[in-house]
């Protein structure tokens, strides 16, 4: 298997040199390709990206930039991964394993944050139950996905909020979508600058808006910036 590791990029110059730095080094012996795509960023986050890879440019937004990487890339499998997300170092055995079944058509890993108190590890605990449970998740477990497939569901949908839900609902109804026992780590940055708990309960706030027909423009008003 080939693997295209797609990246939305936007204003991430704090983070993203210690983020390549270590993928480039835990990729190395793997058959694989980098795709940054950059949303208009206003920092030197372009600037960056261009030392590990080539960087292409999308309207801004996680969909558009995540389709535009997916439409240059040549791997087999499409891993979408957030600039602020690690993923564990056996992470390419992990995904030939999950998708040596044929039926299954995509996956995303367990969460956990890059904080170990015990507010953190139990919306995670949460988040992963969820995830069990009901094979719902988040952009930040680090979606992977058959090329075929996403080709199949015809890539995210061209929409501000919540296209990861919908992309996994839409790969649900052509196949089996598998939560693998491997986790990732994601930064807390986002949840400590609002509040944990505030910040969880208002993203379950949009997502029921969402489920009950909300359009996912209103949900971008509300929600704010969006990459």
């Amino acid at each position: 298997m080939r693997f295209s590791i797609i990246m939305p990029i936007l204003n991430e110059e704090a983070i993203l040199a210690s983020q390549l730095e270590r993928l480039t080094q835990q990729c190395a012996q793997q058959d694989y390709e980098l795709l940054l795509v950059d949303g208009g960023s206003t920092d030197r986050t372009v600037e960056i990206a261009r030392q590990y890879s080539h960087v292409l440019n999308a309207p801004r937004g996680r969909a558009r930039q995540m389709n535009a990487g997916a439409a240059a890339a040549s791997g087999d499998i499409l891993l979408f991964l957030h600039a602020d997300t690690e993923l564990p170092d056996n992470v390419f055995l992990v995904i030939e394993e999950a998708l040596a079944a044929p039926e299954v058509v995509a996956g995303a890993f367990r969460l956990c944050f890059n904080c170990d108190l015990l507010s953190y590890r139990m919306v995670a605990f949460i988040t992963n139950l969820r995830s069990q449970t009901f094979t719902v998740f988040t952009g930040d477990q680090a979606y992977f996905i058959r090329r075929t497939s996403f080709e199949a569901v015809e890539g995210y949908p061209d929409q501000p909020l919540m296209e990861d839900l919908e992309i996994i609902a839409r790969l649900r109804r052509i196949g089996i979508v598998l939560l693998v026992p491997h986790y990732v780590k994601t930064s807390a940055r986002r949840h400590e600058k609002i509040g944990l708990f505030r910040s969880v309960l208002f993203m379950w706030y949009l997502r029921t808006l969402y489920k009950f027909g909300v359009s996912p423009g209103r949900l971008q008003l509300m929600y704010g910036n969006v990459r």
